[in-house]
């Protein structure tokens, strides 16, 4: 809105077009001190790469809330927002770009410096759980190693009887077969994705998500049938997948559908990466749980809802698991969630989970 007010004229729906104009209004004699104005300006998170026509210049916001890495290629430098990437190229992981940081690479090599002095690793816990592929690093953490934990640490909340273990494809694979290692049950191909369907998360609106859901996924009745089955998610944002995919497992014949999502209730619509894409916190199926139960008092309540030992807590998740149809539901813990990661609790952002910035 500033922008246009100074006389911007916006040519695509982008956000990247804003550091286009912030670059472009600067005052300062070289494009570097352009950009590291433009970057001083912005709020969020991002990770950039601009190119001139002698140079590429890296930038990571001052939280570094996405992964951005740098390798070799011989004699020449690449830049991959994931580690896998560079694999597949062939090139050498050298390390990660640093919060804050601007990294510029021309023909006299590669130097350094930082737009911001607040700097604080606050890397996404989503990218652990959903975003990344599994074969990349995030923090020289392996990211299928931390989804493994992620299904070995929810074996250890409840026991229940069950005759196997499917993940929802693809994110929730590695969890699956962490829990179905840590609890004996044999794993299973249960659901099988459509690979010609996007992130159904991402579709502008709910029509369009429910039917890319029921696109996206198909049951094998041949592993579900008669069977009781405990199905593993990366996580519970609308309910839209989840509560289509276990009636695909009922449709199929599963006697019973257990769920357990790696990560603990989304209670806050995130305000850097939009992975919900949420217009409001009620988009989120807690919230319109704990709206039915409190009224427009809900906001003050979502510290009681988020604490796992408080009754306010089970009773949402009750209601939860009444309304997608699961035979039951079980979260992870925050603390547990981040010990099966590895990462401390002040080098990762969890405000989806406690609001917490």
């Amino acid at each position: 809105s500033q922008l246009e007010a100074q006389g911007s004229i916006f040519q695509t729906s982008s956000d990247t077009e804003v550091l286009a104009h912030l670059i472009r209004r600067g005052g300062f004699a070289t494009h570097k001190k352009r950009l590291k104005n433009a970057l001083s300006m912005l709020k969020g998170a991002y990770a950039f790469l601009i190119m001139t026509e002698t140079e590429m210049m890296v930038a990571l916001d001052p939280h570094g809330l996405r992964p951005l890495s740098i390798g070799k290629l011989g004699d020449d430098y690449v830049v991959a927002s994931e580690t896998c990437a560079l694999d597949i190229v062939g090139a050498k992981f050298v390390r990660d770009v640093e919060p804050g940081e601007l990294v510029v690479i021309n023909d006299d090599g590669i130097t350094s410096e930082y737009f911001s002095m607040s700097s604080q690793r606050a890397m996404c816990t989503m990218e652990y759980i959903y975003f990344a592929r599994p074969d990349s690093n995030i923090e020289g953490i392996n990211v299928h190693t931390a989804r493994k934990n992620l299904g070995k640490q929810l074996a250890k909340e409840v026991t229940i009887e069950a005759d196997v273990v499917t993940g929802v494809p693809d994110s929730s694979i590695s969890v699956a077969i962490g829990y179905a290692e840590a609890t004996g049950m044999p794993y299973e191909l249960g659901l099988i994705k459509n690979r010609y369907v996007g992130r159904t998360f991402i579709q502008p609106s709910q029509s369009l998500r429910e039917q890319g859901v029921k696109m996206k996924l198909s049951a094998v009745r041949g592993v579900v049938e008669g069977k009781r089955v405990v199905m593993v998610d990366d996580s519970i944002v609308r309910g839209t997948q989840l509560r289509d995919t276990t009636e695909y497992l009922y449709n199929s014949g599963a006697r019973a559908v257990h769920i357990r999502p790696a990560c603990p209730p989304i209670m806050y619509g995130c305000p850097y990466l939009n992975f919900s894409r949420s217009t409001s916190d009620m988009d989120l199926i807690t919230r319109r749980v704990i709206r039915k139960r409190e009224g427009e008092n809900d906001i003050n309540m979502l510290e009681t809802y988020s604490d796992p030992d408080t009754p306010e807590y089970n009773a949402m998740v009750e209601e939860i698991r009444k309304e997608l149809n699961f035979t039951s539901l079980r979260f992870n813990r925050l603390d547990d969630m981040l010990q099966a990661i590895g990462l401390d609790s002040d080098k990762i952002c969890t405000y989806c989970f406690n609001g917490k910035k």
